[in-house]
């Protein structure tokens, strides 16, 4: 079990979570405009870092 592979995909679910979220909360026009940037920017890193965990970590056999 590779333990970088399997933090990186949970960082890329978190992620994705994030940006939904933030998606929704922009088209209902709710939420503080500060709050919903930090919560997209936040999102943004995570998924990249997850994707880029994800491409980077060999696999061990």
């Amino acid at each position: 079990m590779n333990l970088k592979r399997t933090f990186g995909t949970v960082l890329t679910v978190l992620g994705i979570i994030g940006l939904i979220y933030t998606g929704v909360q922009i088209i209902q026009h709710t939420g503080a405009a500060t709050t919903l940037i930090v919560i997209g920017v936040i999102s943004i890193i995570f998924f990249s870092t997850g994707i880029s965990l994800i491409r980077n970590t060999k696999d061990e056999a």
